[in-house]
């Protein structure tokens, strides 16, 4: 006996040394953790239980034979996050470049099994070369298995991909797949084709950064979520992500006691919106002062920002925010924009997180730009998750709410639950000057009839009266109750009971 558990301790420290001294050093110098250095940082101490560390590839071509590594590229296991169960897998770059092989999808997809079973996040620690290539087919067929896997876990289990490496070709559609991308600044990247691909076929010259880094898909292709300055700082706030999220679609989130009481009002709101309509405000200012501590994870504030996404808490249970930003485009809603909150509304509603909307939109933004590129097709998007959506949710209209802007931002007509106003709210078609401009074309030519014809329109519709007399508006309430109110809506939802019509699936407009 003493014999065999010495060749297991032998084999143990064999997988634990991973590609040796020489490329552990390597990685170290790059600034990156190796795989297992990552496990441990993520996860609760001592709560990591590995699975199939002996695992070693089956490829016998091009020498592989003589090339066997426990473990084959990859840690696979579970553990805890706050006490909350998750499964990980981490790809090890030291071994075979973290490439992909039939046995190292394997273990992935053994793990997305067992999660799926259990009802647990995945997290994908993404640091690969891609497929490896001496295996051809065997290895695409195992990036396919693993596909399968992200699709059958969609709006079943959150997945949560963390890209600290190389993310190329097939490999990145995996992430692309699950519900959040994070990323490390100036050491990881990902796209289709790398640099040279693109340069033989389009004659571009561009870095791999250029191409694929972390504050290309931060800002401009929206791909990732949030992007961190190290491996360590990603780590930490991939767990913070986490303890937002419930564990699976048939649980509620969690909920985390909480010193800031449901009544505590906020007299500086009274003063947020400024008189002049067409001067903005910072809606995260209002996003802060009326959520538990102050304490808001936005996702992509970098891309879209007009418009504002992330997770905040209410009486210590999870909400989802979306706000329209009048900082940036005066909050008009755009393709990226619509995309962005679409996604976002659409991973609240399939894990059961309440949706908090906070309007302040003049409409879509126009142009040939937006119109070439969809914006009929995206806007869509936004107006029917919030359509679709069955959690419970809570609007508030601080200032502008025009146009068919204000039907797609959680109105009333698409089953929102609670619907309040402040004051200084103006429900309407469009804005005065636009509408009188419309309504009295060519008949008005003095500018003080236009001027009183325009606070006539003001009067009568750029307020949150009409909207209310219909029941559209639930209450005109004071800026200063508003986190008050929100509460005491979300109480009362706890138990709602909503489902759509049963289908296989739906077809939203893609």
């Amino acid at each position: 006996m003493q014999d065999i558990i010495r060749q297991l301790e032998g084999k143990r420290a064999r997988a634990r040394a991973g590609g040796g001294e020489r490329r552990v050093k390597a990685q170290h110098e790059k600034g990156k953790l190796t795989a297992r250095e990552r496990i441990q940082l993520l996860l609760d101490p001592d709560s990591f239980e590995e699975w199939d560390m002996f695992v070693e590839h089956r490829c016998t071509d091009f020498g592989m034979d003589a090339q066997r590594i426990p473990g084959d590229g990859v840690v696979t296991g579970y553990g805890t996050i706050n006490g909350r169960l998750v499964f990980v897998f981490s790809q090890d770059f030291t071994v075979f470049g973290g490439s992909l092989s039939e046995a190292h999808a394997e273990k992935i997809c053994k793990i997305m099994d067992q999660a799926m079973k259990v009802g647990a996040p995945v997290i994908g620690l993404n640091d690969s070369g891609g497929a490896r290539i001496q295996e051809g087919v065997a290895s695409l067929a195992g990036y396919a298995e693993v596909f399968q896997r992200n699709v059958l876990a969609s709006g079943v289990v959150p997945q949560v991909s963390l890209i600290m490496g190389p993310c190329a070709g097939g490999a990145v559609y995996s992430p692309a797949m699950t519900d959040f991308i994070f990323m490390v600044e100036d050491s990881s990247y990902m796209f289709v084709t790398g640099p040279d691909v693109v340069k033989t076929v389009t004659h571009e010259t561009v870095t791999q950064e250029e191409l694929g880094g972390a504050v290309t898909h931060t800002t401009r292709s929206g791909v990732a979520d949030l992007a961190f300055a190290n491996d360590v700082e990603a780590l930490l706030q991939l767990r913070r992500l986490i303890d937002f999220l419930p564990s699976s679609n048939k649980q509620k989130p969690p909920v985390r006691p909480t010193s800031d009481s449901a009544d505590r009002e906020e007299p500086s709101l009274e003063t947020l919106v400024p008189a002049n309509p067409n001067k903005p405000y910072d809606m995260k200012e209002l996003i802060e002062k009326v959520v538990d501590e102050g304490d808001f994870y936005e996702l992509q504030p970098n891309y879209a920002r007009n418009i504002v996404t992330g997770f905040a808490r209410m009486e210590g249970s999870t909400i989802g925010i979306v706000a329209n930003q009048p900082m940036v485009l005066a909050g008009c809603l755009d393709i990226d924009s619509s995309r962005k909150a679409a996604r976002f509304v659409r991973f609240c509603d399939c894990f059961n997180i309440p949706i908090v909307t906070f309007v302040d939109v003049p409409g879509f933004l126009p142009g040939t730009a937006q119109e070439y590129g969809a914006i009929i097709k995206h806007g869509a998007k936004l107006l029917y998750a919030f359509a679709e959506a069955t959690v419970p949710k809570v609007t508030v209209i601080t200032r502008k709410a025009y146009g068919g802007a204000y039907d797609v931002m959680s109105s009333k007509h698409i089953r929102g639950d609670v619907n309040f106003a402040w004051p200084s709210a103006e429900i309407a078609v469009m804005g005065p000057k636009g509408a009188v401009e419309i309504i009295f074309r060519g008949d008005l030519k003095d500018p003080k009839a236009i001027e009183a014809r325009t606070e006539e329109y003001r009067e009568k519709f750029a307020n949150p009266f009409v909207a209310g007399h219909r029941g559209f508006i639930d209450d005109v309430i004071s800026p200063r109750a508003t986190r008050r109110r929100i509460c005491r809506s979300l109480a009362m939802l706890r138990d709602k009971a909503l489902e759509n019509p049963w289908k296989k699936h739906d077809n939203i407009p893609l």
